[in-house]
């Protein structure tokens, strides 16, 4: 696994390899082509994505299927207040991840849905999150080592 970080003035970059893991450099030769504002943006993204509830909504919103109203995305996201799935939706909206479509009649009818640009975020989440999930039980063993050795 290799990880790129932009130099600014003052700091180091580092790079961090896994050795057990043979990856091509070409894999990661978009790194060096970006600018510090585009690495910028692009952790911001990576962050607001992977935050508590963002993913678990694009998930719910996948699984229905069809646009979901307010109420029935609060229904489903188990959890999650009024107040943060109100925040959360929004930054996805401005992100171009999610649909809002407000009705006028009243009272307002609301819906949200993925665009496609969310739809393709959650594909390759996916493969990172099935990664994940396969492997917990390794996530497991090594804290249980270093929990008996912090213990002794």
């Amino acid at each position: 696994m290799f990880y790129c970080f932009q130099s600014k003035e003052g700091t180091r970059t580092f790079h961090t390899h896994l050795e057990v893991t043979d990856v091509a450099s070409e894999m990661f030769e978009f790194c060096s082509n970006m600018t510090e504002e585009q690495d910028a943006r692009a952790r911001a993204l990576i962050e607001r994505a992977a935050a508590k509830w963002p993913l678990r909504i694009l998930h719910v919103l996948s699984d229905a299927g069809a646009p979901l109203r307010f109420s029935r995305l609060l229904e489903r996201v188990e959890g999650i207040s009024q107040k943060v799935l109100t925040q959360t939706l929004r930054t996805l909206e401005n992100d171009g991840l999610v649909i809002r479509t407000l009705y006028p009649q009243v009272p307002p009818r609301v819906e949200y849905e993925l665009t496609p640009l969310g739809r393709d975020l959650l594909m390759q989440v996916a493969a990172l999150w099935r990664w994940i999930v396969e492997r917990l039980e390794n996530f497991d063993a090594r804290k249980a080592v270093k929990l008996t050795v912090a213990a002794v």
